[in-house]
């Protein structure tokens, strides 16, 4: 077809001798190929009348036999504001790239008051969409909200959305919809969202069962615009549904740290699979609950800083018990007044060994620029490990046999004017857990209650290291973490 006179001739002449009318024609300047939009009910025509007048060109290999791709629909935009702007056609394309729209075949006219294109008939719905988001011909900007687990967090989370939902969309307009909530049993789906004043009664009557596969069908399967999945589980099996929807251009935000503290590989194709697709993995929440941690060291890092040293105290349930640990109170009773506060997991022993601390490090280090695994970790445990073996019952009968050693311990510290703390250190690429002793003069030492603090030594902060201090439990402020997380996805 390259420099052929006459071949488009042949074509519009064949059609129109068969009276089939066609709305869209898409040729490179390559001439390589010619893309032509007719009815459905016409393509096989079509065929059939272009393979027979180009039948010799076909025979020679000059030109490959004429297909046809059905169940397609066309999207037009048209203004007279598209003149001479630049821009539209990158910022249309985009947006439909980041929502994972596969454009087939695209044509604009020399007067720059009309792009159209092709899309999978399945997508024009999200199409429409999308573009009326983009281009602000609706009303407020969409975030469409798939929020799984629904206790302290998940449930906090989607209260504070309701209650700032109208404030958002006057100030800001952007509105949040709320279109799936899941919990362990229970899941429900709508694209017109749900009333958050009663989404717990709402599930109970109308959820159907949950499970990993309805799940991922269910937000694939609406295959709908702006869409967020919200991860505010503790289980592996929800975070490996990450990779098949970033992979469908869903956006997730974690509270969830099982995924960012995986394999490395695993972590890594996970950023990567987001970067490609246009989308965002975001999880702040899993180091801090709130604290702007993770943030922080991504805008360091982003502007040319190196860390060079993390030294933290990351787990509110271990400074609570460290904070409480006294001559009334022993170290058993300390454990057991963190689990009834809801500080510590249900089983407090995933708290003390450790575990928890690593995961958060380990996630803090790769952000960083640091490739590190949960078992290049270094451990100084201050429980012995026979006691992380046996059931949970087994556990409380034999911890107070602890607490004599500790009230030794203390006694010492005490004189010394020394508080425990269990400190997470990265530094010259190695990391390590354990209980240390702080004196008055150190950071650590007047943390209260179930505080958290980080202090980042890099280049630029080498003398004076930058701290982030506050709370690092509780799940109002893990929720709101997550809920800022969702407001950068909306960039508002």
């Amino acid at each position: 077809m390259v420099g052929v006179i006459g071949v488009n001739y042949r074509i519009f002449k064949a059609l129109a001798k068969n009276g089939i009318s066609v709305f869209l024609v898409s040729q490179a300047s390559s001439e390589n190929s010619t893309s032509i939009g007719v009815r459905n009910a016409d393509a096989d025509l079509a065929c059939e009348v272009l393979n027979e007048e180009f039948a010799k060109e076909i025979e020679m290999g000059e030109i490959s036999p004429i297909q046809a791709e059905k169940n397609l629909a066309t999207v037009a935009i048209v203004g007279e504001n598209m003149k001479h702007t630049p821009g539209i056609a990158g910022k249309l394309f985009g947006t439909l790239g980041r929502n994972g729209i596969n454009v087939i075949a695209c044509a604009q006219g020399a007067s720059e008051t009309n792009i159209s294109f092709v899309v999978d008939s399945k997508s024009l719905r999200k199409s429409l969409n999308v573009i009326h988001d983009s281009f602000f011909l609706s009303e407020y900007q969409v975030l469409n909200l798939f929020i799984c687990g629904i206790g302290t967090v998940g449930g906090s989370l989607i209260e504070q959305i309701h209650s700032q939902r109208q404030k958002l969309m006057q100030e800001n307009g952007l509105q949040l919809n709320v279109v799936g909530i899941a919990d362990a049993n229970k899941a429900m789906f709508s694209r017109e969202g749900f009333d958050l004043g009663r989404f717990r009664e709402e599930l109970q009557e109308k959820g159907k069962d949950s499970s990993l596969e309805t799940l991922r069908n269910e937000i694939i399967g609406m295959n709908i615009f702006n869409s967020v999945f919200v991860d505010c589980t503790a289980s592996a099996g929800v975070a490996s549904l990450y990779k098949d929807l970033l992979l469908h251009n869903v956006s997730v935000v974690a509270a969830n740290k099982i995924a960012a503290s995986s394999e490395y590989e695993n972590y890594r194709e996970l950023k990567q699979i987001a970067r490609q697709r246009g989308v965002k993995y975001l999880f702040e929440t899993n180091v801090g609950a709130g604290l702007p941690i993770i943030n922080t060291i991504n805008d360091l890092i982003h502007s040319g800083d190196k860390i060079l040293k993390i030294e933290a105290v990351l787990s509110g349930t271990l400074n609570y018990i460290f904070n409480k640990i006294s001559a009334d109170i022993p170290f058993s009773k300390t454990i057991k007044m963190a689990q009834e506060e809801r500080y510590s997991e249900p089983d407090p022993r995933i708290d003390l060994s450790g575990k928890d601390v690593i995961r958060k490090l380990v996630i803090l280090a790769r952000e960083a620029g640091y490739c590190l695994e949960q078992s290049d970790v270094e451990k100084n445990l201050f429980v012995p490990d026979d006691f992380f073996e046996g059931s949970l019952d087994d556990f409380w009968k034999k911890v107070p046999s602890l607490d004599a050693d500790f009230e030794a311990r203390r006694k010492v510290l005490e004189a010394e004017n020394k508080h425990w703390r269990f400190v997470a250190k990265l530094e010259n690429g190695k990391a390590s857990v354990g209980l240390q002793e702080v004196g008055a003069n150190h950071p650590f030492y007047g943390l209260e209650g179930s505080n958290n603090i980080i202090l980042l030594t890099t280049a630029r902060y080498k003398e004076y290291p930058m701290m982030i201090q506050g709370y690092g439990a509780g799940a109002g402020v893990t929720a709101a973490g997550g809920f800022a997380d969702i407001m950068s996805i909306a960039n508002v």
